[in-house]
């Protein structure tokens, strides 16, 4: 097929859920993506923040061609052992936040904030969950109702029941918010989708001492900030709280379809058969994916990779609130996701629109933002280059 072809095609068939790039990417390799056409792009959004070792990495592809010879699927599903499934257990077991030892395999991230919203539910016997303003958990009707931005909440209603919202990083409207109904707190260690908003130090310790304090337990929502991403494996495990559920996805299998939820054995023996379940469930096939890919992160030292390149890139981003005074109003992040807060969302559009003119993938996140999440085994100078890239196409915005 040509390009005009494939689009063509997607657009006869799929649903207008997207204002889709006209662009059609054929193949990738590390940080650079090919589109149909043979022209090359640096992707600064890792397919939003999967891609976590990168486009087309040899122990993926390997791991695939491995486990798909053995099997993709065990006979009755989840209701057979396996031993891929078992060695990512007992890979995640030495790598999750102390206290995390029961472990469940889903499809998705939103699907894994799902399951935990209703299992909090089950285990306390309490109906009300509270979530943050400006945080996303999913696109099920239950995570839209959970979602504290009302662009992505509104267009829904009637919402499930059961959510209260409060503002993020403060503590004191979660000691107003508790009472004896709320089942749960959920909340991201670093809001990723809300723009990259950072909590003041203790937060999520805090809470959590608040939330044990009520019988209510809390969910930490590490879609998005678990694996390296923002340095540590879990953004959690820096904060030393002690949570009852830990979300994962993106980053977790480098691309490959895979979620997952941690949660303790004081919360595992308040559930019982048929409390939740899944067709797929750890699939062989995902789990010897994410396996590979969790023992890269770990092997190469990711982490420490991320910490220096993060480090690195935030100071170089501080400087662009001097250089270009009324256009970059902030700044912030943590690891390799980082956010440039420009002053209003026309001057966002035009900064991702003129990065992808010159071939490179940013996302235009919150509005008014612009989020840079690459694969984490980006090198300093794949970095950089993107980064001047960016830089001229802000320069280009401040002149007019």
């Amino acid at each position: 097929m040509s390009t005009a072809e494939t689009i063509a095609v997607e657009d006869a068939h799929m649903p207008p859920f997207f204002a889709k790039t006209p662009i059609s990417i054929e193949r990738g390799e590390g940080v650079w993506v090919w589109d149909e056409d043979g022209r090359r792009y640096l992707d600064l959004t890792a397919g939003w923040g999967v891609t976590s070792i990168g486009h087309a990495h040899p122990v993926i592809v390997r791991a695939l061609a491995e486990q798909a010879a053995r099997i993709i699927q065990n006979p009755d599903a989840g209701l057979t052992y396996s031993p891929a499934r078992s060695r990512l257990l007992d890979l995640l077991a030495g790598l999750l936040p102390p206290g995390l030892t029961r472990v469940f395999f889903t499809n998705s991230g939103a699907e894994a904030n799902d399951a935990a919203a209703k299992l909090a539910r089950k285990a306390t016997g309490r109906t009300e969950v509270i979530a943050a303003e400006g945080s996303f958990h999913g696109r099920t009707i239950s995570m839209v109702s959970a979602t504290g931005q009302a662009r992505h909440r509104d267009r829904f209603r009637p919402l499930m029941p059961g959510y209260r919202f409060v503002p993020y990083g403060d503590e004191y409207a979660i000691v107003d918010a508790l009472d004896d109904q709320v089942a749960a707190v959920i909340l991201e260690p670093v809001q990723g989708e809300g723009g990259v908003n950072v909590p003041p130090p203790f937060y999520i310790a805090r809470v959590a001492e608040l939330c044990r304090a009520n019988g209510t337990l809390l969910i930490v929502d590490e879609v998005q900030t678990g694996f390296c991403r923002t340095g540590p494996m879990f953004a959690t495990r820096g904060t030393r709280a002690n949570v009852d559920f830990l979300t994962m996805a993106k980053g977790i299998a480098g691309g490959f379809p895979l979620g997952a939820f941690a949660m303790t054995d004081d919360v595992a023996e308040r559930l019982e058969a048929g409390d939740h379940g899944g067709t797929y469930c750890g699939n062989p096939l995902a789990c010897a994916v994410a396996e590979a890919v969790i023992r890269y992160l770990v092997d190469e030292d990711i982490a420490t990779r991320v910490d220096a390149l993060g480090t690195l890139a935030l100071a170089r981003l501080i400087s662009w609130r001097d250089r270009y005074p009324g256009v970059v109003t902030a700044v912030r992040g943590a690891g390799l996701l980082l956010f440039v807060e420009l002053a209003s969302e026309e001057m966002a559009a035009a900064v991702a629109a003129e990065c992808l003119d010159r071939g490179v993938f940013v996302r235009q996140t919150a509005g008014t933002g612009i989020r840079v999440f690459p694969a984490l085994t980006i090198t300093h100078e794949e970095l950089s280059m993107g980064l001047v890239v960016l830089e001229e196409c802000i320069a280009e915005v401040a002149a007019g």
